[in-house]
C-alpha cells in the first residue's frame, strides 16, 4: 500500500479545485500528489464543493485522505492520496471560498463543473447573461453560488489588493475549454464591471486542457473490497483504470506547476489532442451508454462483451470518425482506437452505463454531432453515428426497450423528456432545438435519416438495429 511519504503540513495550498468528485480525485489530484511525492511542496490542493455535502463529510472525517484503486488486467493496486490539505463546501462557507481564491498563495484554479455550469451557448459561443445563477450572483457578488461567481469575485478582490491573478484551468470535456472558460468568466465580469473584465482579459491565463481517465461511481461493494483487500476503512474510495492522460496548453500567468515531472504533457496547442479524444472516446461513451441502457445493460464491459456492441463501437470510430481527424505527431490513431476498445471492455472496472449517459445535452453537441456535421459537409454517409443520436432520442423518453423506467441525469431533463415524447417516433420537436443540434436542426435530410433510425429502434430493438446498421454499412461500402 502506497501512502504519503511527504510532510503534508509542509504543502503550500496554491491550487484550488472546484467541484471535487470521483474524476478529480482519480486524475488531477493524483498528478499533484505525484509532485508532492517527488519533493515539490509548492502545489498543495484545496477542494471546493459546489452542490453536494457528502464529499465534505467524507474528506473531513479522514483529514483529506482517500484511497485510489487502479483496476487492470494484472490486478488491483491501491494508493492513499494526501495532497488535499483543505476543503470548503461553498453553500455553507462562501466567504471562506472567496478568501481562498483571493489569497496570494493561490496561483492556479482548476475545475470540473460540467458544460452546463459555463452558461455558454456552445453553438453560438455567446454567454447567457439571463441564467438564474448569473442573475443571483450579480445581485449579491460577495456571496456567490456559481463557479463563475466565485471565480470573478476572487479575481476582483485580487485586483483591488494589487495581487496578480490566478490561472484558470478547465478540466471539463469541452472543445477549446480554455476559450469557453474565457468567454464565461469575462462575460460574467463584464456584467459587473467593465474595468474588471478588461483586467481579466489582459492578465488572466485560460489554458485549454485535455483530460482522460475512466472513473466509475464508487459503490458499497467497492468500499467493502478496499476494506477487505487493503485493510482500509475509507468512506469514499475511488476506482479507476491504469490509463491516465493530461495534456495542457503551456500558458500560465502566475507560475506553472512542474506537472511534466508527473507525466503531464505541455503543448502549444491542445486542440488536436482534445479533438481526437472527444470524438473517439467520449463519442463512444455516449453511443455505448444510450444504446446499452436501452438494451437493459448496466456496465460498459457487459456491453462490449456482446459482439454487436463491440463491433459497432470499433467501426463507428474507425469508419465514420477517425477519417475526419488530424494526424498528430506521436499519436497513432489505430492504436488509440484499439486502446479505447480495450478500456471500455475492461471487466475489472465495471464502468456503469448510466454514468456515460449523464449530461447528454452538453455531451452530444460536443462529442457526437460535430462528426455528423462534418461528414454531411463532405458528402459522406454516417449511419452508425445517426444510430447513436437515435439512441439518445429514444433514451430521453425515460424507458428502456422493455418499458422499464430510466432515470435521466441531465440539467435539461424535463424539457428533453417533453420534446422527445412530443413527436413519438418523430424526432423533429427535439431536433429543432438549435442550441443542441446547431445546423442539423435545419437539415431535412438528416431529420429523415434520424427518423428512420429511431423507427428501427422502436420496431426492432437495439441489438437488431445494431446488426441491421452494420450490415447496411457493409452494403454501402461494397
Amino acid at each position: 500500500m502506497a501512502v504519503p511519504s511527504y510532510d503534508r503540513t509542509a504543502l503550500v495550498p496554491s491550487v484550488v479545485h472546484m467541484s471535487v468528485g470521483h474524476f478529480h480525485r482519480a486524475h488531477q489530484a493524483m498528478y499533484f500528489d505525484d509532485l508532492a511525492r517527488l519533493g515539490h511542496r509548492d502545489w498543495g490542493l484545496v477542494g471546493v464543493g459546489l452542490r453536494r455535502r457528502e464529499m465534505q463529510d467524507a474528506l473531513a472525517a479522514q483529514d483529506g485522505l482517500y484511497t485510489v484503486v487502479e483496476r487492470g488486467a494484472e490486478g488491483d493496486s491501491a494508493r492513499v492520496v494526501g495532497v488535499i490539505r483543505g476543503y470548503h463546501f461553498a453553500p455553507d462557507a462562501p466567504e471562506a471560498v472567496v478568501e481562498r481564491l483571493a489569497h496570494e498563495q493561490t496561483r492556479v484554479v482548476t475545475f470540473t463543473v460540467t458544460g452546463a455550469a459555463y452558461h455558454v451557448d456552445f453553438a453560438t459561443g455567446t454567454f447567457d447573461a439571463d441564467h438564474p445563477e448569473v442573475v443571483a450572483d450579480l445581485a449579491d457578488p460577495s456571496r456567490p453560488i456559481s463557479a463563475l461567481g466565485f471565480l470573478v469575485e476572487g479575481l476582483d478582490r485580487r485586483r483591488r489588493a494589487g495581487l496578480p491573478p490566478f490561472t484558470i484551468l478547465s478540466c471539463d470535456n469541452l472543445p477549446s475549454n480554455g476559450a469557453v472558460t474565457r468567454t464565461a468568466v469575462v462575460g460574467f465580469a463584464r456584467l459587473r464591471d467593465e474595468g474588471l473584465a478588461e483586467w481579466i482579459e489582459s492578465e488572466v491565463a485560460f489554458p485549454s486542457s485535455m483530460v482522460d481517465r475512466i472513473t466509475p461511481v464508487t459503490t458499497d461493494a467497492d468500499r467493502e473490497m478496499v476494506a477487505r483487500t487493503f485493510g482500509i476503512d475509507d468512506r469514499w474510495p475511488v476506482m479507476t483504470e491504469p490509463f491516465s492522460q493530461w495534456i495542457i496548453e503551456d500558458e500560465f500567468c502566475n507560475g506553472r506547476p512542474p506537472l511534466e515531472d508527473a507525466g503531464v504533457q505541455f503543448v502549444p496547442d491542445v486542440r488536436p489532442y482534445a479533438l481526437i479524444k472527444t470524438r473517439l472516446l467520449n463519442a463512444s461513451h455516449s453511443a455505448l451508454g444510450y444504446l446499452g441502457v436501452l438494451a437493459g445493460l448496466e456496465r460498459a464491459d457487459e456491453a462490449m462483451a456482446d459482439t454487436a456492441f463491440r463491433s459497432y463501437v470499433a467501426r463507428t470510430m474507425g469508419e465514420e470518425i477517425a477519417p475526419l481527424l488530424p494526424r498528430v505527431v506521436g499519436l497513432d490513431l489505430h492504436d488509440y482506437q484499439r486502446t479505447v476498445v480495450e478500456r471500455l471492455a475492461n471487466p475489472t472496472m465495471g464502468d456503469q452505463l448510466p454514468r456515460l449517459c449523464r449530461n447528454g445535452s452538453a455531451k452530444m453537441p460536443c462529442h457526437v454531432l460535430p462528426s455528423i456535421v462534418e461528414r454531411r459537409a463532405r458528402g459522406l454517409d454516417h449511419p452508425l453515428l445517426t444510430l447513436a443520436v437515435a439512441g439518445w432520442c429514444r433514451y430521453l423518453r425515460g424507458t428502456d426497450e422493455r418499458g422499464r423506467p430510466i432515470s435521466i441525469d441531465d440539467p435539461l431533463a424535463e424539457r428533453l423528456r417533453l420534446l422527445s415524447g412530443a413527436g413519438g417516433a418523430d424526432p423533429l420537436p427535439l431536433l429543432r432545438e438549435r442550441s443542441l443540434f446547431g445546423p442539423l436542426s435545419d437539415d431535412d435530410g438528416f431529420a429523415a435519416e434520424l427518423a428512420t433510425a429511431l423507427e428501427t429502434l422502436d420496431r426492432r430493438g437495439v441489438r437488431a438495429s445494431l446488426d441491421a446498421c452494420l450490415a447496411g454499412r457493409d452494403r454501402l461500402a461494397a
